[in-house]
């Protein structure tokens, strides 16, 4: 049994990273539907698709909705710095801040987790 964090980087700009996200969300709910531990978080621009996600209309809204529980959470620093945080505090995901206002990728490795960036 495997324990998996993905992590999605990339933006919200092109059909590329739509396809990015799709798969981020797919491997997510792959290892949830196999009873598997798996953490989502979101990094760098990759902050910017929560509040996408949320909305009803979005094309992944229901894939994202699937893997909502698994969403540790979006690097505050980030959030902040593509403008994003006050939609991302709204949504109710948490922001990450344990290493220097980033998310502590070492602590998912510490406990044994594969990091899988997108």
């Amino acid at each position: 049994m495997s324990k998996a964090a993905v992590v999605v980087m990339a933006d919200t700009d092109s059909h590329e990273n739509m396809g990015r996200m799709l798969n981020a969300l797919e491997l997510a709910k792959e290892y949830k539907e196999s009873n598997e531990d798996v953490m989502l978080i979101f990094d760098g621009a990759g902050a910017k698709w929560v509040p996408e996600l949320e909305k009803k209309d979005h094309k992944l809204h229901n894939h994202y909705n699937a893997i909502k529980d698994n969403v540790s959470g979006v690097c505050s620093f980030c959030a902040n710095a593509f403008g994003v945080k006050n939609a991302v505090q709204s949504s109710g995901v948490q922001l990450l801040d344990e290493y220097e206002g980033h998310p502590s990728l070492k602590q998912y490795l510490d406990k044994g987790y594969h990091v899988v960036t997108f």
